[in-house]
């Protein structure tokens, strides 16, 4: 599992540019972020070094942040490798409950998934997906 860092912001003007400058200003790099909005709010899901270090700074200045437990999966930057990894996901009956994706190093994508089922990680694992951990992401 990898941590995630998610954000519960008002959907207002420059509230996402506070929230990004309050990581940069604390010394913290982020390396993916997602945004989903309503009306009236948005979740910023983030991948950042020191998650649990980031949100602490956060909730200190305000922000209602939580970390969230995700599962990234290296697959071939190709087409159709996300299709078979969500197919596998129905076969085997593992609800996504979100998901994004961003390009990592060299020739592979990272997908990142939330799953309401505990066992996501193995089960992925024996249908010989290879999974990501913190480090490969959070780098320096």
């Amino acid at each position: 599992m990898v941590d995630q860092l998610t954000v519960f912001l008002e959907n207002r003007t420059g509230h996402l540019a506070s929230l990004t400058r309050a990581i940069s200003d604390s010394g913290f790099n982020m390396h993916a972020l997602y945004l989903a909005d309503t009306a009236d709010f948005g979740v910023a899901r983030i991948l950042c070094d020191k998650p649990a270090e980031v949100k602490a700074m956060l909730v200190e200045r305000g922000f209602r942040a939580a970390l969230t437990a995700v599962v990234a999966v290296r697959l071939a930057d190709e087409p159709g490798s996300l299709a078979t990894l969500l197919e596998h996901c129905d076969a085997k009956g593992l609800n996504v409950e979100y998901a994004y994706c961003f390009l990592g190093d060299g020739d592979h994508a990272i997908d990142v998934l939330k799953f309401d089922d505990g066992a996501a990680e193995e089960t992925l694992r024996a249908g010989g997906f290879t999974l990501v951990a913190a480090e490969e992401i959070y780098l320096p």
